[in-house]
């Protein structure tokens, strides 16, 4: 993945081929066998927001993954205009490689306009500085493990929080699938706010899967699960800085038939809501082989 916020930012800089036809290309050095969910997502929400008005922010995508992408290869990413209304934009974008079709996003644009306000509080969590780096825990169970996160998500500065809650928490026991990071870029990024959402869409797809699997002790690099991402919402309620501090609340809600839910809400450090998050991913138990 991107060592650095530069290489991100070039990842997310698409070569336009003709009128809402884009290519995508990979980072170079990287270990991963397929693509990642995050960096398929981000790029299309980039091809798709090119044929928007600068006045239309994207304010809702819904994704799904349909093959592994295939990192040795580029991504074509063809944009299809659905629809221009008075105030809303709408967009379809396929993602192919081999000639198959690998990935469908369908994003939501909306005109900039005044209206009600309200929003739930961000709960309440430790500071930054008093959050370890992510890096730092996954070292105490799995040095392999933290190596790997510092060679592929250098790009990114995660801290984690994990579940504050009090152990006689009745809560607990009510909802067992919390878990909660500090995250941002690892470096400053231009002001440019459909930049920062295809940032912060890439960064959502990073940890999702994951929450589903903390009432069973396990982790998403575990040999005894199979993981994928199947399918990927986002809505986008204020603008935001995904170089800045978030807090990314997450919660799974259920596991069944081999499929973690996951939902989380983004709070800029301030507090202020910014973007809330749902994912299905695939988390198969894998069964060892019989011995012959």
């Amino acid at each position: 993945m991107p060592a650095t916020i530069e290489q991100l930012v070039d990842l997310l800089d698409l070569e336009r081929l003709e009128e809402d036809l884009y290519r995508g290309t990979h980072p170079e050095g990287s270990t991963l066998t397929r693509v990642f969910g995050g960096q398929v997502a981000a790029q299309a929400l980039m091809a798709a927001s090119r044929s928007v008005p600068e006045d239309r922010p994207v304010h809702s995508l819904h994704v799904y993954f349909l093959l592994g992408g295939d990192p040795s290869v580029p991504i074509i990413y063809d944009v299809e205009r659905i629809r221009d209304g008075g105030s809303f934009s709408t967009r379809r974008v396929s993602a192919r490689q081999h000639g198959k079709v690998i990935f469908y996003m369908t994003a939501s644009f909306h005109r900039i306009e005044d209206g009600f306000e309200h929003q739930n509080a961000m709960p309440e969590v430790p500071p930054v500085d008093a959050s370890p780096a992510l890096s730092e825990v996954l070292g105490y169970v799995d040095e392999r493990a933290a190596a790997h996160w510092r060679k592929e998500w250098s790009a990114l500065d995660v801290r984690y929080v994990g579940d504050n809650r009090d152990a006689d928490d009745p809560a607990r026991t009510l909802m067992p699938a919390i878990q909660r990071l500090w995250l941002r870029a690892g470096g400053e990024l231009p002001a440019d706010p459909v930049l920062n959402a295809c940032v912060l869409t890439y960064i959502s797809d990073l940890t999702l899967l994951g929450s589903s699997l903390v009432p069973h002790g396990l982790t998403i690099g575990s040999p005894r699960i199979q993981p994928a991402s199947l399918d990927h919402a986002m809505w986008f309620h204020r603008p935001v800085r995904a170089d800045h501090w978030m807090l990314y609340d997450q919660a799974s809600p259920s596991a069944i038939g081999a499929r973690g839910f996951t939902t989380a809400n983004i709070f800029a450090e301030d507090g202020s809501l910014v973007a809330s998050v749902a994912q299905e991913g695939l988390i198969r138990p894998v069964k060892p082989r019989p011995q012959a």
